[in-house]
Parts: C-alpha cells; structure tokens; sequence
C-alpha cells in the first residue's frame, strides 16, 4: 500500500503530461540582466559577472546585449572588469569565484558587502544594531559609502548630530519588516519602511534598472540569516507631497501653477498614479514669444494638450535611463529622453535642470524649455519647424498669412523647399490662386484619405486623391513626409507644386500646339468623345515631332486606315490615372488598346516601353497627359514580335502533327518543312 502511495503521484504526473508540470516563474528584468554578466563573465570561472564601468567615474553597470556590444552608458565609453557575481566570493588558488558568501545577521552582512559606513552610522544608534543582529525578517536598503560621502555636509551633520532620533529615523526609512527580494520588487509599487510607515518607491525598469526612491540598486540580494541587503547609490529621503502641492511650493513654477490651474489638471496631479513630470520653470515660458504663449494660455484645449506633453504615463528616475528611450506623454506625442553623461536631455537637448524630485504620486524633472507639440501650434508655427519655409514665405507675401495662423480647419499642402532650388514665381493673381489652391477647406490626415477622394480647395477647384502602392498623392503631387496636425490646420509637405486640372484630356492636347498632329490622329480615329467625358485616363502623348520621325511610308498608311490608327492611339492611352509619383520601380498599365504598357522611374527619368518621357503630370479632370518622343507599338505590330507569334504557331501545327503520327503510329513520313522548322525551333 505504501508503494502504491509512492507510485500514484507519478503515474497522475505522467498521465497529465507537461501541461501539468507548474511553469517557472519568469525572471524579473533585473534577473535577466545579471544572468547575461554571468554569460560573459563564465569564461573566467564560476559566478564571475562582467561589469561596464564608466571611464573616468566609478560608475559600474551589469552589462545587458545593448550595451555590451555598444559600449557605452549614456554616450560614455566604458571598460569591462570582472567580478564576483553578487552573493560569492573568491577563493585563494581558485579560478573564478566558487564560494557563496557567509551567511550571518545583516549588520554583519553590511560589511560583507561593502557598505561599512551604514554599518558605522548603525553601530552609533543605540537600538538598531540590536534589531539587526537579532531574530526577525528585514530588508535594508543600504547607501553605499559613496552615497553617505556625497551627502551635502549640513544634512550629515544634521544626521550624526543627533543619532538616536534623526540618523536612527533615517535608517530605518531604508529597512521594510520583512525579507523582499529583487523578483518582488515590481515597477510601480510602494514598499510600508519601518519609519512611520511611510512609503518607499520601487521602480523596476525593462532595461534591469531597479531604484528606490530614484535611488540605483547596484548589488542586490545579499542574503542574511535574518532579512536581505540590497546596496544603493544614494541616502533616501521621505517623501511627503505629491507632484500638485510641489509645484505650489516651488517659486520657479509660478506660470506654470497658473497654467494647471486653468487646464484644471491640478486633480490629476494630486490624484493615485506615477507620473513623470517634465516640469517647465519660469524661465522655459519667458523663452516663448509672448504672441505664441498668450495664445496658447487663453485656448483651454491648447492649453491642456501643452501640459499633457510634459507628463510621460509612468515614472521615469534619472538613473534609469543609461540610453536614448522612446516615452509617451498623456497627449499621446513620443518624447526622446536620453542622457548625455550626467546630462539628461530632451529630443537631444539638455534642459533639465534638476532631476528626480520625488513625489508620492511620481516624479519631477524641471526643464528649461517649454515643450510644445504639434497639436497647439498654428500652421505657421508648424511650418517654422518642417521644410517648408520658402513655400510658408510665399503664402505671406501673397497676402494670405492669417488663413495660416486663425482658427479656420483647413490642411495646408506645402511643397518642400527643393522644389523653388531655381527660384520662386513672382507674386501676382495667378500665383494667389494657385496658392489658394494648395490650402484644403478641411482639417485632414493623412491616413484618413482613399483613392478617389476628392477635396475642396480654398481656391474653388476640387483636386482628387491617388493612393498607389507606395505613394499617397494629391493631383500631381505626392506627400514626402509625415503629416503634422495643429490645433487648426494640418501640414502636409507635398514634393512639387500642385497643379489643378483644367479641362479634359481633349482639351489639354487642343490646348498645346505640339499635340496639333496627334488632334488630328484623334478625331480621324474617332476618339475624341471617349477623351472629352468622364474617366480615368493616363495618355502617353507623342508629340509633332514623334509622328514626323515615323518612315513617310508608314505615317500616311497608319493615317489612311481609321482601324488600325485607332488601335494605336489606344495603346498610348492607360485605364486608370497614373501620375509620375506613384510609378515606383515598374507599373505594367493596361492600355485601352488591351496590351500592356510598361512604366517605370529611375533617378527621377520616367520611361514608358524603355522610351523617356519628356514632361509629366499635365493634370486633366478626365486624366493625366504625359509627354513623349515617340510613337508606341503595340506587341502585335514590332517585327521581333510578330516573328515570334509566326514561330509559336509553327510550333503549335508541328506539335499537333507528331501527335497525329504518333497516335496512328503510321509510317507516315513527317514533311520536310517540318523537320527543318523543328531544327530552327531548336536554335
């Protein structure tokens, strides 16, 4: 019976299979990153971590896969040294580092460790070496001697002043009531210290960065026999006031108090949460022109998306950034905070001015310099920013500046600067409304659009959307970047000027006397009604010279004979629009005629059947016309082509003969002919 017990918990075991078999539990960020210095450190012996060192600092670093092939701790070269992985130590004649540390009470473990100035400070209180030596469960969060030695003088002689109430209330600020190890200590959470049972803050970032109290861990879990030791980078202090009652005591924030109050989120800043603050100074206002900032304060939704981008959804402690991070603020924009040695910046910039100012509900960073995103900026303001400028000029200068700074919805189409690199047209009529026509009576995006959209221009002309494969066009110009959306108007930066259509394909060749031959080809063929009404069309227009270039010969039998001239002309006309931006690589278009034409874009030359095209994009309300130098070809009438399809149907009659032969197995001798088609068809 006893056996049967033994064998019935691994018979279910079996029976239930792998599934049954409890999941370890997955290692915390921390975990992960110490278990990579121990990959690179093996070679070296057991229990060996690498570790990156700041050159010039004593700045150490487990190394994660980024930053041991980079090299680098915030743009800093380092130096890779190998030590005794946390918990072991050396042994003399030994390789690596094969012993576990000894096991004893925390105060004896805080010199074990290293933190020999906290086991001083600990020794001169009268009640707490007891406790640590004594039965019980703690964790302690101990400053290293650096950190004790870079306290401000008059705060450590406020300390060791008075030991057995302000040094002894401060240490244990650093202890908690129990054991907690690192795989606990999870992003967000407040530990209950043994000081007044104030709260202490645990952050547990993705890149194995933990901190306390913005307070780096730098060795954690050295076990004792009565708790855990988990060495810091700083003394920590209380913390009181939540992020709305500092910024009430903060003389420097005195705008910014103003702003909060108007936007009505001094209820999220006091409220349940982590958040950081990028805390703009008096100063980062005073930066702005006073315009701009006026604006910005007396529109309540300008006001509110302005402050949203300096608060990121979670907190973020100086020392958990060692390299450039991607962050989202509550307005939904991303921020690049990255660090620059002690330097923490802003999209590359370092404006912060003071760091980590903690609050219960997260932490402060104070920046020089307001951070203000697209969604509470005028077009103008958009445009100072994106490569635009000249086209922004032009608008200005035309007399239409306030549609690009009033509260009017309207998307600006702004051709980048490279396309006025020979100059900009001269400011009359016709360039207003051309300009006119480049201002969308909507507020869009970009994603929003679809193919055969069509918008409204300020100017009254109605302009269609193209959407191909890789290209989103308006007309005959595409979008060359990102849109910016503002608080009125949205800003897409187009890659040539815009031009509207003006009347059909038929009237767009009408219209130019270098077509006046191909007019003509058109109206003997009969097609001018199918290029006058509505469709889609892309026309490949040969010029006078293309049809003069043809042998005499073939130039008045092709204009003699309606049926054939029409199967040209179709073939030169495509059924669907097809403007140069939207060509990529190759497009094969079906003609009208039914053969494909063959249309690609290389270094800015578009070709169509390997022939160059002279000038793109003549916009038509039924199409676009593209210009060329030659008459096309369908497949059927090139010589090379028609010796193939001869050859494919010889083939065809060869094969269908052997088949014959073969099936009534007669001694039916294949013709000669056949027999010498068959050694052509070989070669």
């Amino acid at each position: 019976m006893a056996l049967l017990g033994r064998l019935l918990p691994l018979a279910l075991a079996l029976a239930l299979g792998p599934a049954a078999t409890p999941a370890s539990p997955a290692k915390s960020p921390y975990q992960l990153v110490l278990q990579h210095s121990r990959l690179r450190g093996r070679q070296h012996g057991p229990n060996v971590c690498a570790v990156q060192k700041v050159i010039g600092t004593n700045k150490k670093y487990f190394t994660n896969c980024k930053q041991w092939y980079q090299r680098k701790i915030c743009g800093k070269s380092t130096v890779i040294s190998y030590e005794c992985c946390p918990g072991y130590e050396k042994v003399p004649g030994e390789k690596g580092c094969p012993a576990a540390l000894p096991l004893s009470n925390l105060y004896e473990t805080l010199g074990v460790v290293g933190a020999t100035t906290t086991q001083l400070y600990t020794d001169r209180t009268e009640k707490l070496r007891p406790e640590m030596e004594g039965p019980g469960s703690f964790t302690i969060f101990a400053p290293s001697n650096e950190a004790w030695a870079s306290l401000p003088a008059e705060v450590l002689d406020s300390l060791v002043s008075n030991v057995n109430i302000e040094l002894l209330n401060a240490l244990r600020y650093h202890m908690v009531d129990r054991r907690v190890l690192t795989d606990e200590l999870k992003h967000g959470m407040a530990l209950t210290s043994m000081y007044q049972n104030s709260n202490i803050q645990i952050h547990h970032y993705p890149n194995g960065i933990v901190t306390v109290n913005c307070a780096r861990l730098l060795k954690a879990d050295h076990h004792a026999t009565n708790g855990v030791v988990h060495l810091i980078d700083k003394v920590i202090s209380t913390i009181s006031n939540n992020i709305q009652q500092i910024i009430e005591i903060e003389d420097t924030f005195e705008t910014l108090r103003a702003a909060v109050a108007a936007s009505g989120l001094n209820t999220l800043l006091e409220g349940d949460g982590q958040y950081t603050l990028l805390a703009p100074t008096n100063e980062a206002f005073e930066k702005i022109p006073a315009e701009t900032l006026n604006r910005i304060l007396g529109d309540p939704e300008a006001l509110r998306d302005l402050l949203n981008n300096h608060i990121l959804k979670s907190a973020m402690c100086a020392e958990a950034i060692v390299a450039g991070l991607s962050l989202e603020t509550l307005e939904g924009t991303t921020l690049e905070v990255g660090c620059s040695g002690d330097m923490l910046t802003i999209n590359g910039k370092p404006i912060i001015s003071n760091k980590d100012v903690l609050a219960t509900n997260g932490v402060i960073h104070f920046i020089d310099e307001l951070l203000i995103p697209d969604s509470a900026k005028t077009l103008f303001e958009l445009a100072a920013e994106s490569d635009v400028s000249t086209a922004v000029d032009l608008f200005r200068q035309a007399g239409l500046g306030t549609h690009l700074s009033g509260t009017e919805r309207l998307t600006l189409l702004a051709p980048m600067n490279s396309v006025f690199k020979d100059g900009t047209p001269p400011i009359d009529a016709r360039t207003k409304n051309l300009l006119l026509n480049h201002m969308i009576k909507d507020q869009l995006a970009s994603k929003y659009l679809y193919h055969g959209q069509i918008l409204e221009t300020l100017g009254g002309k109605k302009l269609r959307v193209f959407v191909y494969r890789n290209s989103l066009c308006i007309e005959n110009s595409c979008i060359a970047a990102h849109d910016k959306r503002g608080r009125y108007g949205t800003l897409f930066t187009m890659d040539r000027v815009l031009t509207p259509p003006v009347g059909t394909v038929m009237d767009v060749l009408k219209g130019d006397s270098r077509f006046s031959m191909l007019v003509a080809a058109i109206q003997s063929a009969g097609l001018t009604e199918a290029l006058n009404r509505e469709g889609v069309y892309t026309v490949f227009a040969p010029t006078n010279e293309a049809f003069q270039a043809l042998p005499p010969g073939e130039l008045n039998k092709l204009l003699g004979n309606a049926k054939e001239l029409a199967n040209i002309l179709k073939y030169h006309v495509g059924d669907e629009i097809l403007v140069s931006g939207g060509i990529g690589a190759l497009v094969r278009l079906k003609s009208l005629q039914g053969d494909k034409l063959e249309v690609s874009s290389k270094n800015n030359v578009v070709n169509v059947n390997k022939e160059p095209v002279t000038e793109v994009d003549i916009m038509a309300t039924n199409g676009v016309v593209h210009v060329i130098s030659s008459v096309l070809q369908p497949p059927a009438n090139r010589p090379q082509e028609r010796g193939d399809e001869l050859a494919d149907s010889a083939l065809d009659i060869f094969k269908q003969a052997s088949a014959f032969s073969r099936a009534t197995q007669s001694s039916v001798k294949l013709a000669p002919v056949y027999q010498r088609l068959l050694e052509r068809m070989k070669h």
